[in-house]
This record gives C-alpha cells, sequence and structure tokens, in this order.
C-alpha cells in the first residue's frame, strides 16, 4: 500500500497532545496531511485540526498502526490495551524506547519499529508495510 492509495490504515496516537510543540501533535497534523486516519489518546481532552482527542480507551476495529508519545515508565497500564488493539505495527518513537513492550509485542505478532513517525512520513518509510 502507499501513500496514493485511497484506503490507508487507521493509526493510533497514544500520548496525543493538543500542546503545537508536542511531537504528538505534529505527528497528527502530518498524519491527516497524508491521508490517515487517527485516533488518538492522550491525558487530556482536546482537539488536533480535526481530531478529537480521547482520554478513555476504547475499542477501535482495524487499527493497522500504534505510535507511542508515552515514556516507557508511563507504558505499563497500556500494554493489555495496545496487545488487544490486535495492530500490525508498533512504533517506538524516540524516547519511547522499552523493550519490555517490544518483547511482548512481538511475542503477539506486531511488528515492532524505533523510528520517529514524523520521519517516517517524510521519507516515504511509514507506508512499508
Amino acid at each position: 500500500m502507499e501513500a496514493g492509495n485511497d484506503i490507508l490504515p487507521k493509526t493510533l496516537v497514544l500520548g496525543a497532545s493538543q500542546k503545537p510543540e508536542r511531537y504528538s501533535y505534529l505527528a497528527i497534523r502530518s498524519l491527516r496531511k497524508h491521508g490517515i486516519e487517527v485516533v488518538a489518546i492522550g491525558a487530556r481532552k482536546g482537539m488536533v485540526d480535526d481530531i478529537e482527542i480521547q482520554t478513555e480507551l476504547q475499542d477501535i476495529p482495524d487499527i493497522h498502526t500504534v505510535t507511542l508519545y508515552l515514556s516507557a515508565r508511563n507504558q505499563a497500564p497500556y500494554y493489555n490495551y495496545i496487545i488487544n488493539l490486535k495492530p500490525k505495527r508498533l512504533i517506538f518513537n524516540p524516547g519511547t524506547e522499552n523493550p519490555e513492550l517490544e518483547k511482548l509485542a512481538r511475542e503477539h505478532g506486531i511488528d515492532v519499529v524505533e523510528g520517529c513517525t514524523l520521519v517516517m512520513l517524510s521519507n516515504g518509510t511509514y507506508y512499508e508495510w
């Protein structure tokens, strides 16, 4: 699947923020600019353009990618949630690396990427799945 396709897989931004200086904010905007459907979950409700940041975990069907913007110490409460969503890919953005969650994800057949969603979108590697 490439950027030119009509239907792009859905991405969950976990650790979303409506603060423009945050990378999660920039990622949401860039994902939308690239035509990718986004679901955002963060600590506080808010909006990033047309995307509402939810504070409660929800069942989200057809999530292809979860991109993390939570430090490793803040990820543990989300382990089961991420695994139960059954994403195809989990992106650990810089500063979110977590060997424990990476291992758990791999054990459940989830591809693990240590990379930057913003860089991947800008150089076209986000679409390599």
